[in-house]
């Protein structure tokens, strides 16, 4: 059975590979220190028995008005609106294809609209790798206007955005039972 959790500080991430060297990377070496000592984003994996077999890094984060697409933005106020940011999603080479990333996001989705009801959020917003894209639309994420820079020797990755009034719509789109909050 999965479950969906608070990363822990003596869960062993040393094992844990996606495929994707830098998700990798960043859960071995840098999750736990932005969870733990910097309080800039809380990681939730999931696990099966002692594997952790997928996670997903968040964090608090605001999004403008003026990046919404134009369809979004009625009745909302011009200043900066709250929102909550998938920062990193992965699951386990050994794991994929079996619903643990859409359990991750959905577990996402209930956090935010607990952040709803206790400190405002209107959203969902991710920057999108590109082989990600397809993910995150099935879900009903829509492109956000993007912002002019670049990531040197990186892709750029596509800001989408999933309104809070989109979510209940886009969980009942899946197959597995919906996850509660996961605490």
């Amino acid at each position: 059975m999965i479950e969906i959790r608070l990363l822990r500080p003596d869960d062993d991430r040393s094992s844990f590979s996606s495929g994707a060297p830098d998700l990798d990377r960043f859960f071995r070496k840098y999750a736990g220190q932005n969870q733990f000592r910097l309080h800039i984003g809380t990681t939730y994996i999931a696990s099966h028995g002692k594997d952790i077999v997928g996670f997903i890094t968040i964090s608090a984060t605001s999004i403008t008005i003026e990046n919404l697409p134009r369809t979004m933005r009625k009745g909302f106020p011009r200043y900066p609106l709250p929102a909550l940011r998938v920062a990193r999603l992965a699951v386990s080479q050994d794991a994929q294809g079996r619903g643990i990333g859409k359990r991750l996001l959905r577990a996402a989705f209930s956090i935010a609209q607990e952040m709803s009801d206790q400190t405002g959020c209107i959203g969902v917003v991710v920057d999108a790798k590109e082989n990600a894209v397809a993910f995150y639309k099935q879900y009903g994420f829509q492109p956000l206007k993007v912002i002019a820079g670049r990531l040197h020797d990186r892709p750029s990755p596509l800001p989408m955005f999933l309104p809070l009034g989109s979510i209940q719509r886009s969980t009942e789109r899946g197959n597995e039972d919906k996850p509660g909050v996961p605490r």
